[in-house]
């Protein structure tokens, strides 16, 4: 493999398009989902109504993150109907198909994060100060503490997802330096830093998607020619390995860990087809 360069194998094999697949669908939902926020206030067409954290589709819909959920809990406040209803939503459909798919398929931020690995990728750079992966399960709690502290959805202050979404709204401004500094964060500092260890969103998400029924599994693995593209490109490449290589060669070949963003990359990129997505209740493998 190519540390600059991962996936040409996979190219050469596939096509471009096959070897692409799945992030060109993962970056059409991000797009879409982002264009039917937009389409009131630049356009007047109020398809969504709010932002990613509590929105209202079609003034019928209401879908709020869990994340804004327990903070409104933590000051004390007890959410309307709507709200309740809206979590109830977003729960279960992220119970079923993993919690961390609103980071590789929804969350905006997730182009600026991808965009810094990519850079980082192909000017070779190294090194850096990765935080501890407990990071952002005690931001997490942090958050939630200073909520119930100080009586204020405190990270609704300075969320980066909002942000990025009042920016293309509003045109340049503070909002632009939070998503800048993301960018630089991942680039210069820590490979895949924000969302891998420090989002409290991520975090929560993790946590939501242990159970999901929605699974990558390297049901391959035995054709695996360790050319290690998988582990380059993933987000959270620690998921992959005891799915891959496990001590136990009869050991299910699903990636369970709750961090998988089952964004597909690895599917993308494998040119022995050794991924694929698929059930947490099928464990078979070639």
């Amino acid at each position: 493999m190519s540390a600059q360069r991962p996936g040409l194998e996979a190219i050469a094999d596939k096509g471009w398009f096959a070897a692409h697949k799945w992030l060109l669908l993962r970056r059409a939902s991000q797009l879409l989902i982002l264009a039917a926020f937009l389409a009131g206030p630049w356009f007047g067409g109020w398809l969504v109504k709010g932002n990613l954290a509590s929105s209202l589709t079609l003034d019928v819909l209401p879908l709020t993150d869990p994340f804004l959920f327990l903070q409104m809990l933590a000051t004390r406040h007890w959410p309307e109907m709507s709200a309740l209803i809206g979590v109830a939503i977003v729960l279960g459909f992220y119970l079923l198909v993993g919690g961390r798919v609103f980071c590789s398929w929804v969350c905006p931020m997730n182009v600026v994060t991808d965009s810094a690995g990519w850079l980082r990728r192909r000017l070779g750079l190294k090194g850096g100060r990765t935080p501890h992966d407990a990071t952002r399960l005690w931001l997490l709690g942090f958050v939630l503490l200073a909520a119930a502290l100080t009586g204020s959805l405190v990270w609704e202050w300075v969320n980066p997802v909002s942000m990025l979404q009042r920016g293309l709204i509003f045109g340049f401004g503070a909002a632009w330096v939070f998503v800048a500094g993301v960018f630089l964060y991942d680039l210069l500092l820590a490979g895949r830093g924000w969302c891998g260890h420090v989002c409290p969103m991520g975090a929560l998400y993790g946590l939501i998607g242990k159970t999901a029924l929605l699974r990558v599994s390297a049901h391959g693995r035995s054709a695996c020619n360790d050319c290690m593209d998988c582990f380059a490109v993933c987000p959270e490449p620690q998921v992959i390995r005891p799915a891959l290589k496990p001590r136990d060669a009869a050991a299910s070949p699903l990636i369970l860990d709750g961090d998988c963003t089952n964004c597909g990359r690895c599917i993308d990129v494998c040119s022995q087809e050794v991924f694929r997505f698929g059930s947490r209740f099928n464990r078979s493998k070639k």
